[in-house]
């Protein structure tokens, strides 16, 4: 039973195109790795701080407010996004970096 019912959700991501993905956003020298990025509802996206200093990654954006919190160097934190919009992302410690990701 519990095969047959595994079998059949996976056909209907399959058949709906709804599976998720991930995607890497790199911080190095006070910058995020891209400046714009257009992601489907569901995606996460995994901030990798591959700098030498600690960053802190948030959105105030309405309805994609997060806050990841002090991220020191060589540390991953993720986000999946739930739903469509706009989100601009930045780093608390570092007002320069900036990115803004558009979700469909």
């Amino acid at each position: 039973m519990k095969f047959a019912l595994a079998t059949l959700l996976a056909a209907g991501f399959m058949a709906s195109g709804a599976l998720a993905a991930e995607h890497t956003v790199s911080q190095e020298r006070k910058k995020f790795s891209e400046r714009k990025m257009t992601i489907a509802v569901g995606d996460t996206v995994n901030f990798v701080n591959n700098d030498k200093i600690t960053h802190n990654v948030y959105s105030s954006s309405s309805g994609h407010k997060f806050d990841m919190g002090a991220q020191a160097p060589g540390t991953a934190a993720k986000h999946t996004f739930s739903k469509p919009g706009k989100v601009k992302v930045r780093c608390a410690i570092h007002p320069k970096m900036k990115i803004t990701l558009k979700v469909e």
